[in-house]
């Protein structure tokens, strides 16, 4: 049995799911503490024990150990090849893990302005106004990468030639730029489309649908415009 510490809002750890998901495989999920506040404070102790990180995701396979969304991912498709989850050939799996690393370092970082929006306001004037500036600022950021990647799907229905784990990554990101309020897709239809489309894939609705469901219990509402 695979045994996955996951987070109800980690958008590393639902990457994971989704691929694991995807494949099909059975899995424990310990789901870690988290609030609004403290975040995933106090550690869970087996999270600590297991990854010098002290973070998830974490993942155990029959006694072997790993952490880190990226190193897990290729862990599960050469162990677990079916379905496959990264392309045929040496240069298009190239792309896929640029895509992914776009979505975990570049995305990733015009979507951490925005994550106070979720979470009790600041109490101090100044802190609140400089928060607000610096989340318009990721707005359009994020905004721009919406734009690449409309050019990066060029009529193509996935970042790959199916499924694969360019499109679980971006799919992540794409969706915490919409649940802390970031750019709409409406003027993204190619975006949009393939967004929607994943969606109706059982396993990535599935982390949609948790996800909004601790947001719920979790989260401050974050105001639409």
């Amino acid at each position: 049995m695979i045994t996955l510490y996951s987070g109800p809002l980690s958008l590393f750890s639902r990457k994971v799911e989704i691929a694991l998901r995807e494949k099909a495989l059975p899995f424990e999920r310990i789901m870690v503490p988290f609030n609004q506040t403290t975040g995933y404070d106090p550690k869970h102790p087996e999270v600590l024990a297991l990854n010098p990180k002290a973070q998830v995701p974490v993942l155990s396979d029959a006694g072997l150990v790993l952490y880190d969304s990226t190193i897990i991912l290729e862990y599960l498709d050469e162990a677990y090849p079916q379905p496959p989850l990264f392309p045929a050939t040496p240069a298009e799996r190239a792309r896929c893990r640029l895509d992914e690393l776009f979505a975990d370092e570049i995305m990733l970082a015009g979507l951490k302005p925005l994550m106070h929006r979720t979470g009790p306001r600041a109490a101090d004037a100044n802190r609140r106004a400089a928060q607000d500036a610096d989340a318009l600022i990721a707005e359009d950021v994020l905004a721009g990468h919406y734009c690449e990647l409309e050019e990066r799907l060029a009529g193509r229905e996935f970042f790959g030639s199916s499924v694969c784990v360019a499109d679980i990554a971006l799919f992540m990101s794409v969706l915490f730029s919409l649940r802390l309020g970031g750019p709409s897709l409406a003027r993204h239809p190619a975006l949009a489309d393939w967004f929607a489309r994943l969606n109706r894939r059982p396993a990535f609705a599935a982390a949609a649908e948790e996800i909004a469901e601790a947001d719920r219990r979790l989260s401050v509402p974050v105001a639409r415009r």
